[in-house]
């Protein structure tokens, strides 16, 4: 065995036996599960049997908690198999539906799903997207209103992997359609629930896994299929796209790895004008540079998966490993299909099916640009991301409260107005320009007085008073207030202008409150910036 910075003998024992279930019991069937568009469920549940379906969930409900690198093994090997779909169809079981439920859901509702997830019982899907919201969650329109002990769902889901065959589905919805983001809550729906109804679509690539419509019309669901909280719903999302990303990433790279072997030996074997294909200079120079790309992204996959086991919140390298190892994944079924002439496009060949299931990767999971997008705040503009999670356990010791109650009372600071207009730059320019955003109807009848503490070169200290529907700014701190706030510049212009989740910032101490109830009610009374 080749010494490794990330992997032990016991990993790469691990690696042999997942190589063995995929040569004897997956790659041979693999046309046939192309050509039925479906995953026999005896193929899950011989991988619950192995213990592969639950190498990162508790072993209270039958799984083995190993470390990460046991899911990067198993994920490596399953795109080995040359089955993007299949590798897609685990994945999303795995490492998206029941993740959330591990990671947010009541013990009752772990007990209820996760030894069957585990076992390959109960097979699981994530519904997110919206036929007019993909990457922009906070744009789902799909509702669940409260009615005693039910939530009634109604809407629309679309292109969810597992949606049509899976046992249940974690849903997003929104539990208060005007409140933004901090509306959205995640609801676990069983299939077969009456109102409750899937249309399969049918798809340029991944054959062999499902891929859905779902369609809820006034679906009525127990109250306890509620994920963690209500409202809760868009920061478990936005937390859970780290492990989705990542995950994406490594299958990806183990894909183009898989192409380029599959390559490799098709060039020493072909021959073209008197000689073998791997002797003409130009397909061996491109293929030694996409050789070289593969070994760095399998290096950037490889240090990420040892953060994230850390516990490291590295949303600017899991963005990255998807953004690379998805473009990469593509570049390398377009560059490799070439070598392999008119029979590439034939789809007796192996290569054809990997040419078109490499080409979604760059869009499932967030695309290409919001991946790009994210690193630019991160390395452009220093935009900084906190774990919800951690954030909420570190708030709950400083305080001594449960984050369930820190996250309530927060939250309803984010269930006001969308309202927007143009945004100043510096943190003074912002508080300055707060009577001049005031909504008025929402001031009737407060009288209320706010000392901020802004430190920095864009800061200073100000008095905001809010009195007969009018709001007044002066520089110092003026009388004494019902609330002191205390942040920094870089943070007050972070939280305003979007760059940062106030939620999180509150929970990490970047921002003090002396009176949260008073901030509650301010933070209501003006329209947000653009």
């Amino acid at each position: 065995m080749t010494e490794s910075l990330f992997f032990n003998e016991e990993h790469e024992l691990f690696r042999q036996s997942v190589r063995q279930f995929i040569e004897a019991e997956v790659k041979p069937h693999a046309d046939t599960w192309e050509r039925d568009q479906q995953i026999p469920r005896k193929v899950w549940l011989r991988m619950g049997e192995l213990g592969f379906l639950g190498i990162n969930h508790s072993e209270a409900y039958g799984g083995s908690n190993n470390d990460f690198f046991y899911s990067v093994v198993l994920l490596e090997e399953c795109a080995r198999s040359g089955l993007a779909g299949f590798s897609a169809a685990h994945s999303v079981h795995q490492y998206m539906s029941t993740a959330h439920i591990s990671k947010a859901g009541s013990n009752e509702l772990k007990q209820r799903y996760l030894p069957g997830a585990i076992d390959g019982t109960k097979w699981g899907a994530l519904a997110v997207s919206e036929p007019g919201a993909g990457s922009d969650v906070a744009n789902i329109r799909m509702t669940a209103k409260r009615e005693g002990d039910y939530y009634i769902l109604n809407g629309q889901k679309t292109f969810i992997t597992n949606g049509v065959y899976g046992d249940f589905v974690t849903v997003a919805v929104k539990t208060d359609p005007n409140a933004g983001p901090a509306g959205i809550s995640l609801i676990v729906v069983d299939q077969g629930t009456p109102g409750f109804t899937t249309r399969k679509l049918e798809k340029m690539g991944w054959h062999s896994s499902d891929t859905g419509e779902l369609f809820f019309d006034n679906v009525k669901v127990p109250v306890s299929n509620l994920v963690g909280k209500e409202g809760q719903g868009f920061y478990y999302i936005m937390e859970s796209f780290q492990l989705e990303r990542l995950v994406g990433g490594i299958a990806a790279c183990a894909g183009a790895e898989l192409v380029l072997e599959t390559t490799l030996k098709y060039i020493r074997e072909r021959e073209a004008f008197g000689k073998k294909l791997q002797k003409f200079q130009t397909i061996r120079h491109t293929l030694s540079d996409l050789a070289t790309e593969i070994e760095a992204c399998r290096a950037l996959v490889y240090l990420t998966g040892w953060k994230f086991d850390k516990g490291i919140f590295a949303v600017k390298e899991c963005s990255m490993v998807k953004l690379l190892g998805t473009e990469l994944g593509k570049k390398a079924a377009d560059v490799c299909l070439q070598y392999f002439g008119g029979y590439g496009y034939m789809e007796t060949f192996p290569m054809a099916r990997m040419y078109r299931d490499a080409r979604v990767g760059t869009i499932v999971g967030g695309a290409s640009e919001i991946m790009r997008e994210i690193i630019s705040k991160v390395v452009i503009d220093g935009v900084s991301y906190e774990s919800a999670y951690q954030a909420m356990k570190e708030q709950a010791q400083e305080t001594n409260t449960t984050p369930e109650n820190v996250n309530e009372s927060i939250d309803k600071t984010l269930k006001e107005s969308n309202m927007s207009v143009t945004a100043p730059e510096t943190a003074k320019e912002i508080i300055l320009s707060l009577p001049n955003r005031l909504k008025k109807d929402k001031a009737e009848g407060l009288d209320t007085t706010f000392h901020f503490d802004i430190a920095g070169e864009r800061g200073g200290k100000f008095t905001v008073e809010i009195k007969d529907q009018n709001a007044n700014v002066s520089e110092g701190h003026v009388g004494t207030a019902n609330c002191v706030v205390t942040t920094s510049d870089s943070t007050y212009e972070d939280v305003e202008l979007g760059r940062t989740n106030p939620q999180m910032a509150v929970m990490m101490g970047k921002i003090k409150i002396s009176n949260l109830g008073e901030m509650m009610k301010f933070a209501g009374l003006f329209q947000r910036l653009a």
